[in-house]
């Protein structure tokens, strides 16, 4: 009878404390390590490495990644590229899997890990997508097909070292993933947030500092350079996702492939030439953004002197505020109610309408096929004298810039 005692009194002890004996801060810090390893494995090793090929990993790092992933989460590396690519393939159409713009953010946020799942399921999507994937002897008879082996091998786990409350550190880690990628990132990150570049999509930044969710707060940077495995881009901006494949590079085990396109400037040339146009086509993403920066500083500079003629509170100053918000979007991404206003604003300024329509003229250089390349730089060339002949600081400035650009 004492035997049955003690032991009864063990197993309530484990139940209580676990193997571990751990403190609550303990435990809170255990999850918060293993569900950002979590984190790490799929912006590293799915998306990054996987999806979009920017960088190669070692046989530890992607094996370790696979059995984490696989334990922690019941991903299928195929299933999860696959819809992935899909995603940037269809953009916001009806196509794409988990597009806020297209299911609407509310269905996007609480249900993003059920659209996964049923795009998952669909025989063509893996087909078309889910090329160049792990299909070695572990992938075909573990991970796939065993994915409740996987978290069901994690509760064991969770609950040894934990006891009861190891159901607690597992319920957490098996939603981690589903709310943080599947939720906030497809759908916060083409809903709300800043956008450093015109993005055909509707991709924002959530967060300049990418530390909570590997670095997947920068989403319009992904989306604009998509094949770099670094997704910060600007001075200000942290990825941490970055910082861990550095180390791992150190390691031996990544060699990175691809990064975002770095604008380079030297002295400026005379006119502009191919290598301008060559310099101008590869930094496009980059070279609009600055000429937003100079389209809203003419903003600006007419909002200042509405201001000096006491013109705040009037229909034109409205007009004028609209016009600093969306002037510098591309058109199609205006909203359509505030159209009217903002071309009044433009109507009523010949500085933002000769920015704006040379701001088209120049998208033109990368996007017109059926011109020889000798008569584009013809065109770059015209456009910079007509921008410097303008007397528009702006257009002045950016054609400056523009032929001291080096491919």
């Amino acid at each position: 009878m004492s035997d049955l005692s003690t032991i009864w009194a063990v197993l309530l002890d484990w139940l209580a404390h676990g193997l571990l004996h751990a403190s609550w801060w303990q435990v809170l810090l255990f999850t918060l390590v293993v569900t950002h390893i979590t984190i790490v494995s799929i912006t590293v090793f799915l998306h990054r490495s996987q999806a979009h090929r920017s960088l190669d990993l070692g046989p530890i790092a992607s094996h370790f990644f696979r059995f984490w992933l696989w334990m922690t989460s019941g991903m299928v590396t195929k299933e999860w590229v696959a819809v992935h690519r899909k995603h940037h393939a269809k953009c916001e159409t009806v196509d794409d899997p988990h597009s806020p713009v297209a299911h609407g953010l509310k269905t996007v946020l609480l249900r993003g890990s059920e659209l996964y799942r049923a795009e998952a399921k669909v025989p063509e999507t893996l087909k078309k997508y889910g090329h160049n994937t792990p299909d070695d002897w572990v992938e075909r008879h573990l991970y796939t097909g065993r994915s409740a082996l996987g978290v069901s091998l994690m509760l064991i786990i969770d609950v040894a070292l934990f006891g009861a409350l190891g159901l607690t550190v597992w319920a957490v880690q098996m939603l981690w993933s589903p709310i943080h990628a599947a939720g906030i990132i497809n759908g916060l990150g083409h809903h709300w947030g800043y956008r450093n570049f015109e993005a055909a999509d509707a991709s924002t930044n959530i967060s300049p500092w990418g530390l909570w969710i590997g670095g997947e707060e920068l989403h319009n940077n992904h989306h604009t350079f998509p094949t770099s495995a670094k997704l910060s881009v600007k001075p200000f901006e942290f990825d941490i996702g970055w910082g861990y494949i550095r180390l791992l590079e150190m390691l031996g085990q990544a060699k990175v492939r691809k990064t975002a396109p770095q604008l380079k400037l030297g002295e400026m040339k005379a006119v502009a030439d191919s290598q301008t146009l060559e310099a101008l086509i590869a930094n496009r993403y980059e070279m609009m953004a600055q000429y937003a920066t100079g389209l809203r500083r003419a903003c600006n500079e007419e909002l200042e002197r509405l201001k000096q003629q006491g013109a705040q509170n009037t229909e034109r100053w409205a007009q004028m505020r609209l016009a600093q918000r969306w002037l510098h979007r591309d058109e199609q991404k205006i909203p359509a109610e505030f159209k009217a206003s903002i071309a009044q604003a433009c109507d009523q300024s010949p500085a933002l309408a000769k920015l704006v329509a040379m701001r088209e003229e120049l998208r033109q250089l990368w996007t017109r096929t059926n011109v020889s390349g000798e008569q584009l730089v013809a065109d770059l060339q015209a456009w910079c004298q007509r921008a410097e002949a303008s007397g528009i600081v702006a257009l002045q400035d950016f054609a400056r810039t523009l032929r001291s650009a080096r491919a």
